[in-house]
C-alpha cells in the first residue's frame, strides 16, 4: 500500500477553528530518529474511511457529560479542533479540550498525568519512554494520526512570481550564511524574480516544538553546516524567536522580508506565500499534500509507529514531512475516560480522512489506520 498522492485538495475556509486555537499555543516534540522494523508499509492514504460512524462504535457508546483534556502538538491543532468539534456534535455528552501549547509542554503535562491525552510531532524519545515507564510501570502508547509537511513561509511583497530555493539556499538562511534576498544561491535558482536587496529575517520557534523537529530532522541531514542537530529546541545561530505555528505565521506575516517554518495549513488559511524547494532528486517541488504523499510511499512503519523521513527520496517528492503522533496511557481510572480514548481514535481513523484533506493534511493509509485502532483497543481492553 502506498500513501495516495492524487489528493484532491479543496480550499476550505476553516480560519475559524485556526483562530479557536486561542487555548494556547506552540508546536511538537522528539528528538531522536527512528529505525523501520516491520514489513508494513505505508500506504493509501487519500482513500475515503469504509467504515461509517454507525459502522463502529458510533451509535452503540454514549456518554454522560464526560469533558476529556488533550494538549501539545500545534501542527495538527487545526485538524484536531475540527474532528474533535465534529465528534462533540455526533457523541453530544462527550467534549474534548485541546490546548495547542507544543510538544514539549504536551510531553511534559503527559508524563506528569495532568491530562487525558497528549500530542506531539516526534515519536517519544528514549528518556522520556523511560520517564513514563518510571512512574506508570509500563510503556507509553504513541499511536500516528495524520500526516503533514513544513513549508518555508515568506514575506516579500514587490516580488511577484514563486520564490524558488535550492538546499544550499535555505541551509544558507538557516545558518545564518546567507543574509540577504539578493544573495546568489537565491538570485541564481531565481533568474525570473527581481528579488529585493534587503536583510534576511529567520523566523524559528521559541517554544519547545515537534515542527521544529520535523524541521531540523531535515536540515540536520541535508546542510553540512548546521550545528544544531535535531531536535524539539535547538540553539538557532541566527533569527527570531515565536510561539507556536501560530506565531510564526504572524511574525512572517508582520515582517517584511521575513522567512520562516511553519506546518502547511496555517500558511495555506492565512495565503501566506511559500517557497518551492529543491529535494533529494534535485527537483524543485512545490508544497502541497499531494507532494508530501509521495514522500511516503513504500516507506516502512516501524511497530512503534516511530516513522521518520529526513530527506525523502523519489523524483516529486516533498522534502519536509511528518507524522503527528497522540500519547494515551495504557489504562484510565475512569472506564468512561478510556471508552472515549477509543472512541476518538476510533472516529477519527473511520471518519476523519475528508477533514484532513480538506485542511491539507494527509491521512493515514487503510493498513496504518488499522493498526493504530488495534493497537488502542487491545492497550485499553475493547473499552
Amino acid at each position: 500500500m502506498v500513501f495516495n498522492s492524487s489528493l484532491q485538495l479543496k480550499r476550505s475556509f476553516f480560519m475559524g477553528a485556526i483562530a479557536a486555537l486561542a487555548f494556547g499555543i506552540g508546536a511538537c516534540g522528539g528528538n531522536e530518529t527512528a529505525e523501520t522494523t516491520t514489513d508494513e508499509t505505508a500506504g493509501g492514504a487519500g482513500e475515503e474511511a469504509t467504515e461509517a460512524a454507525q459502522g463502529g462504535q458510533g451509535e452503540e457508546v454514549s456518554f454522560n457529560n464526560l469533558t476529556l483534556s488533550g494538549a501539545g502538538a500545534s501542527f495538527p491543532a487545526p485538524l484536531y479542533q475540527t474532528w474533535f468539534s465534529q465528534i462533540g456534535e455526533e457523541y453530544p455528552g462527550l467534549q474534548i479540550n485541546y490546548q495547542s501549547v507544543g510538544s514539549g509542554a504536551g510531553i511534559e503535562q503527559y508524563l506528569s498525568g495532568t491530562v487525558d491525552f497528549g500530542a506531539t510531532d516526534a515519536p517519544l524519545t528514549e528518556e522520556e519512554r523511560q520517564s513514563f515507564i518510571d512512574q506508570y510501570g509500563s510503556d507509553p502508547i504513541q499511536v500516528p494520526m495524520t500526516g503533514g509537511l513544513v513549508t518555508f513561509a515568506y514575506n516579500l511583497p514587490e516580488v511577484e512570481g514563486n520564490l524558488q530555493l535550492t538546499q544550499d539556499a535555505y541551509c544558507g538562511i538557516v545558518t545564518g550564511e546567507i543574509t540577504q534576498w539578493d544573495a546568489e544561491p537565491i538570485a541564481s535558482a531565481n533568474p525570473d524574480l527581481t528579488l529585493p536587496s534587503e536583510p534576511i529575517t529567520f523566523v524559528h520557534r521559541s517554544d519547545g516544538s515537534g515542527t521544529t523537529f520535523l524541521f531540523t530532522n531535515h536540515i540536520n541531514e541535508v546542510c553540512g553546516n548546521w550545528q544544531g542537530g535535531a531536535a524539539k529546541t535547538v540553539d538557532w545561530p541566527v533569527g527570531v524567536g515565536a510561539q507556536g505555528n501560530e506565531g510564526i505565521a504572524a511574525q512572517v506575516q508582520q515582517t517584511e522580508g521575513a522567512i520562516g517554518y511553519v506546518e502547511y495549513t496555517y500558511a495555506s488559511e492565512n495565503d501566506i506565500p511559500v517557497a518551492t524547494l529543491e529535494n533529494a532528486a534535485g527537483n524543485f517541488i512545490e508544497p502541497s499534500p499531494d507532494a508530501a504523499a509521495v514522500a511516503f510511499e513504500d516507506v516502512t512503519v516501524p511497530d512503534d509507529f516511530a516513522l521518520l523521513i529526513p530527506n525523502p527520496e523519489g523524483d516529486q517528492s516533498y522534502p519536509i514531512v511528518g507524522l503527528t503522533w497522540m500519547l494515551i496511557y495504557p489504562e484510565y481510572d475512569n472506564e468512561e475516560t478510556a471508552k472515549a480514548i477509543e472512541t476518538i481514535v476510533d472516529w477519527a481513523q473511520n471518519n476523519g480522512a475528508q477533514y484532513a484533506q480538506e485542511l491539507g493534511y494527509i491521512p493515514l493509509p487503510q493498513g496504518v489506520s488499522d493498526r493504530v485502532k488495534s493497537t488502542v483497543e487491545e492497550a485499553l481492553g475493547g473499552a
